[in-house]
């Protein structure tokens, strides 16, 4: 059985998507809910490198936050790290994690890739 840990929005669709996928599939899923329990900056830079994308790749430049924070699609990776782990609602959901890789669960079938 796989282990994945799921950043997860209970208040996402996605997110609920992904995480139904994977119990479906028989992963044993850890939950973090991550806008309780916001990653820190290393954590976010070592899910960036799983990942293997751009930091703004694993953001969500829709949100208000985003415009509120005056940041843009070129301010410099650092700054967008600092925000995401300020203002947890800026990272991209869900995002899965397993076996040392990780996947945005975008769509959500994505993360079936990781079991």
């Amino acid at each position: 059985m796989t282990r994945v840990t799921l950043w997860h929005n209970p208040r996402c669709s996605k997110s609920r998507a992904a995480l139904a996928l994977l119990t479906d599939a028989g992963a044993e899923v850890t939950i973090r809910l991550y806008l309780d329990d916001a990653p820190s900056r290393d954590e976010l830079v070592a899910a960036q490198d799983l990942l293997n994308c751009p930091v703004i790749g694993m953001m969500r430049p829709c949100e208000p936050a985003f415009r509120d924070m005056a940041l843009t699609r070129e301010t410099h990776a650092d700054t967008l790290m600092q925000a995401m782990a300020q203002n947890p609602k800026l990272i991209e959901r869900p995002i899965a994690f397993a076996d040392g890789k990780a996947i945005i669960g975008r769509p959500p079938e994505a993360v079936l890739d990781l079991i």
